[in-house]
């Protein structure tokens, strides 16, 4: 039997995705040692496109930290977005109604800067590693368990276990059933992504209602685009031609006065839809943070930021917990699961206001345009919509 290599450290990250980065890397800062794990190699997580809107929190966040000033530099800031519908385009001015502004900045790009800050600064990171377990979760030395690359068995005892290892997460099936409470929302619909060769279409980020269904515009780089359309969860990407999707997309926008700039279609993926949340995020010394705890539809741009605001707070109350403060885990859970539902209710607003489900009638979708109109032609509700897109205050 192969011998196992027995460490310890402060705290044991299972997941090295943003949230887990972000989070070693703030613990050292503060002193704490911690040592990071995933089941991915390092080029696969690099390779895989993920959402690019980051709230002004989670740039500063970035840059003040000492991650990287890239997102400054390579990024494109968003001072509003348009929303399309009833035949024109509607602009939510961010900056006019709340002095704030986006920054369009891939996921990958973000996951690459923090990766090499960890690197830069000496941090332990396996990637790659198998055999994931975690034990002891409510004793003095809960344990993280795996094998690396190499093959070398590996346990590792720490003071406090974070479960940032995302939406397929094994630590929060750690969490007795008796004591857990999960909620789901199921969306009977998906986005049916591509990445495309073209410069981009719009300035910003074009939201679009009609008809035919949802569609929305964004952008990654001067030539290079991710779009989306509203379809059925198993739809069968091979079944659609480059100029099917260019037809679909064209009619969609065009139906509220915009046209795309076509290209070369170099991925397609279907999305599904799903809002979820468990509670508690703490057991014992095991927290959970990030896509874990909690996913929301990506209509809202929601996601990696709540990652990066879960754990900003968590790093902040592990060092009152290892200092001896006895309630700031629990602190930390409170405090996350606030932000979390505040985003759960705007992403589920928005993405029902502007996707037009399976069963809707003539009357339902006059009565998203009804929504829509008041949004646009309220100060009140344009800068909800601008408040809660930017990012609400830590």
């Amino acid at each position: 039997m192969t011998a196992t290599t027995r460490t310890t450290t402060d705290v044991a990250i299972v997941g090295a995705g943003p949230a887990g980065l972000m989070l070693a890397h703030l613990l050292q800062r503060a002193g704490i040692d911690s040592v990071a794990i995933d089941l991915r190699g390092r080029e696969e997580i690099e390779n895989t496109h993920r959402a690019g809107i980051l709230e002004q929190d989670s740039v500063r966040l970035l840059v003040e930290s000492g991650v990287s000033e890239r997102v400054l530099r390579d990024g494109y800031r968003h001072a509003g977005i348009d929303l399309a519908f009833g035949g024109g385009g509607h602009r939510i001015d961010f900056e006019a109604l709340v002095g704030a502004s986006v920054q369009l900045y891939p996921q990958t790009d973000v996951f690459i800067d923090l990766a090499d800050a960890r690197e830069r600064d000496g941090g332990d990171v396996r990637f790659g590693v198998s055999e994931v377990s975690v034990a002891d979760l409510t004793g003095d030395r809960p344990s993280m368990r795996f094998t690396d690359a190499d093959g070398v068995r590996h346990e590792v005892a720490a003071r406090i276990l974070v479960g940032a290892d995302g939406s397929r997460s094994i630590c929060r099936h750690e969490f007795p059933e008796s004591l857990r409470r999960q909620f789901f929302r199921e969306y009977p619909f998906a986005w049916f992504g591509i990445l495309c060769e073209a410069p981009p279409s719009s300035e910003e980020l074009i939201y679009s209602h009609s008809e035919r269904g949802f569609a929305l515009i964004s952008q990654r780089t001067e030539t290079l685009q991710r779009m989306y359309f509203q379809c059925d969860p198993a739809e069968d990407v091979t079944a659609w031609s480059d100029e099917r999707i260019w037809e679909e997309l064209q009619a969609r926008v065009g139906a509220n006065g915009y046209a795309l700039k076509e290209g070369p279609i170099t991925s397609k993926v279907v999305l599904p839809f799903r809002s979820f949340v468990q509670e508690p995020m703490r057991h014992g010394n095991l927290v959970l943070a990030g896509d874990a705890a909690h996913t929301v539809p990506p209509t809202g741009a929601k996601g990696l930021n709540l990652a990066l605001a879960d754990v900003r707070v968590l790093a902040e109350e592990l060092e009152l917990h290892l200092r001896g403060d006895e309630v700031a885990l629990d602190r930390y859970a409170e405090r996350a699961l606030q932000r979390v539902w505040k985003a759960q209710h705007f992403s589920y607003w928005m993405t029902t206001m502007l996707h037009r489900l399976p069963e809707a009638s003539d009357f339902d979708v006059r009565r998203q345009v009804g929504e829509l109109t008041s949004l646009v032609t309220s100060a009140a509700g344009s800068t909800y919509l601008a408040e809660g897109y930017t990012g609400w205050p830590s």
